[in-house]
């Protein structure tokens, strides 16, 4: 007997109810419709998708642009018993023919895959086997060449219709402007979707933007202000560390994450902030994907983001519980001079991209007509200095070569350890008798990894690790031992960088850049700096207000809590009446008392004037109102 989308709900995540708009989502997709969700950040878009891949019959596949967040929603499904398995670049040719084999055998609920694989033939000569039940474009934003993100394989989702034409899909974002929404409605051939958009208004969270002289003497003073988990993001990986140590030395419980580190280092940083164990993360936007840590209270940027879509994503990370919570951005004259000059550093002229292009062949050792659809370990800061170019021309370059489908730069890329046997299974046998200290591990290798006797096959040392209760260091020098040997191939897990080539490599004279597309592009970022420059240096709207504007949504109620809204309300009052009330307010407060005692003594006062003044008060940080309602003055 198939459950319900509220047995499911309670069964597989635990909660009794759905979030606002998930159960008509979750309606429209079960009666067939192709459906697009705008929800924001923390809206619980997944949920819209796995609930009916759980009731529709064949495979649920789930197309997403991000490793890291494929893994954690995959981890998350198998924590619940949930059957998934995920294909992505990490996986050998013979992993992914098995998995697919399974999931045609319908060993697999939801199946999840990285864009670019969708493009391999392997996957093309499988796909009219498979049956699928609903076709899931995560983070439908990056189909969009005007978008923020714009990821040229997802072009390629609407041909899988063409194989499916009959399964429905769902598209999924929390960051679309009208213009990117009609676009990938069209790209994704879903012109006659239900839609459904969820407020981007946020009631509990404050905006603000504060232009200061010492940003860490702010960040401090917020810190400080407002108890709780926090995240503060910067722009390059060496401030993130030198943050982190400054905040230490300040006494504050901080940490830092990039996608530089390792990924278990990452792993052991993320799930360290999870759970309070560290309070403050400063961080690159690499952090922050996929977590769904309900009490963070304060998300501070410590540079300027380049769009309000950034922006509202990573400040949307705070105050999922519901609870009063703040986003805050910092900055100095400076950042707006930087802002301004983005453009023609984000798009440089043609012959410096075919420079770089040239170098990286030349870095690579890449002949002209090879590559296609291989991955290359890439050092940036080796490159940069042996070929002299600046950093900043080799990253935009990177994005732009993403965007015109030559090759894309993977950061933080997972490759796990990859082994073969070498050697019959006679010669395999004398070898066992001869060393019997290595016997265990060979044993353990031939019973977990499916065909790998035949194949290259992928390992994890972890896993071996806990099934010989030996130590990981001591698994890689056996491992290292039977290479040495010969009696296996083992080609150790990569962590680096990786360059992957969508298209075999091309002579840099006849690179293929679509000048008319890219000069559209860059006046669509224009665009999009322009608005953030905007939302910055405003003195008077009402910052949730321009930030719905900006997604299309009209909203005439100002919030009441961003700065803007506080100077403006601190304005209406006569000055000297604010000051009365605010320092009665700071009196009543200094030894903590009830809100409802505190109203009664202000009572002399307009209620609108009150409020006023506490909110005020709130937002500089000279009191707090704490859960149970209690009024405390922090400034004595």
């Amino acid at each position: 007997m198939l459950l319900s989308p509220h047995e499911i709900l309670k069964q597989y995540w635990g909660y009794d109810s759905f979030r606002p708009m998930q159960e008509e989502i979750i309606e429209s997709v079960l009666l067939g419709n192709d459906t697009l969700a705008l929800l924001p950040t923390g809206g619980g878009k997944s949920i819209c998708f796995q609930v009916p891949g759980m009731i529709m019959d064949g495979v649920c596949l789930v197309i997403s642009p991000l490793i890291a967040l494929m893994k954690d929603q995959v981890e998350n499904l198998k924590d619940k018993g949930i059957s998934v398995a995920s294909i992505h670049s990490g996986l050998s040719y013979f992993e992914v023919k098995c998995i697919l084999q399974d999931a045609i055998e319908g060993d697999y609920q939801f199946l999840y895959l990285s864009p670019e694989r969708l493009e391999t033939n392997l996957f093309k000569e499988l796909l009219p086997y498979l049956k699928i039940s609903l076709l899931v474009v995560d983070e439908a934003h990056c189909v969009s060449q005007w978008g923020y993100d714009f990821r040229p394989s997802y072009l390629r989702i609407a041909q899988i219709r063409e194989s499916v034409p009959d399964v429905p899909m769902i598209a999924l974002t929390a960051s679309a402007t009208v213009e990117v929404q009609k676009d990938l409605l069209l790209k994704l051939s879903m012109q006659k979707a239900k839609i459904f958009k969820q407020s981007f208004e946020k009631q509990n969270l404050s905006y603000s933007v504060f232009k200061v002289d010492s940003k860490i003497n702010k960040v401090l003073e917020i810190l400080e202000a407002v108890p709780g988990s926090s995240i503060v993001y910067c722009n390059n990986r060496r401030q993130t560390k030198e943050l982190a140590e400054l905040l230490q030395l300040n006494q504050v419980n901080a940490d830092y994450y990039h996608a530089g580190i390792s990924s278990d280092e990452r792993t052991e940083k993320q799930d360290a902030w999870i759970q309070n164990n560290v309070r403050v993360m400063t961080c690159t936007n690499a952090f922050g994907l996929g977590i769904d840590k309900p009490d963070v209270r304060t998300v501070i940027h410590f540079d300027a983001p380049e769009c309000i879509e950034s922006y509202y994503q990573e400040a949307g990370r705070v105050g999922r519980d519901g609870k009063k919570a703040y986003a805050v951005l910092l900055y100095h004259s400076s950042d707006i001079d930087a802002l301004l000059s983005m453009p023609d550093k984000r798009y440089p002229t043609i012959t410096s991209i075919k420079k770089v292009y040239q170098s990286l062949a030349n870095y690579l050792q890449l002949p002209v007509g090879t590559g296609e659809m291989q991955y290359f370990d890439f050092d940036l800061n080796e490159f940069v200095k042996n070929f002299q170019l600046d950093s900043y021309l080799v990253n935009n370059t990177l994005k732009i070569l993403e965007q015109e489908g030559h090759c894309h730069l993977s950061e933080n890329i997972f490759l796990p350890a990859r082994i073969q046997f070498t050697v019959d299974k006679e010669s395999l046998y004398a070898f066992e008798l001869n060393y019997p200290d290595l016997e265990p591990i060979i044993k353990t290798l031939l019973r977990t990894y499916q065909g790998i006797y035949d194949n290259r096959t992928a390992i994890f040392e972890k896993q071996i690790s806990r099934i010989l209760r030996t130590p990981i260091e001591e698994i890689k020098l056996q491992l290292e031992k039977l290479h040495q040997l010969g009696i296996i191939e083992w080609l150790p897990q990569k962590e680096k960088p990786q360059i992957y080539f969508s298209l075999n490599r091309a002579p840099a004279e006849w690179l293929n850049i679509d000048q008319d597309l890219y000069n559209k592009r860059k006046k669509q970022y224009q665009k999009r700096l322009d608005a953030m420059i905007g939302y910055i240096q405003s003195a008077d709207a009402c910052r949730s207000h321009l930030i719905t504007n900006y997604f299309g949504e009209v909203s005439k109620k100002y919030c009441g809590t961003c700065d803007n809204c506080l100077n403006r309300k601190k304005q209406e009052l006569n000055s000297k009446d604010f000051k009365v009330i605010a320092e009665k307010i700071k009196a009543l407060a200094s030894k903590g008392i009830p809100m409802n005692e505190l109203l009664a003594q202000c009572n002399a006062f307009a209620s609108d004037d009150i409020w006023t003044a506490l909110r005020f008060l709130e937002s500089e940080q000279q009191i707090t109102i704490e859960e149970n309602g209690m009024v405390q003055n922090l400034s004595t």
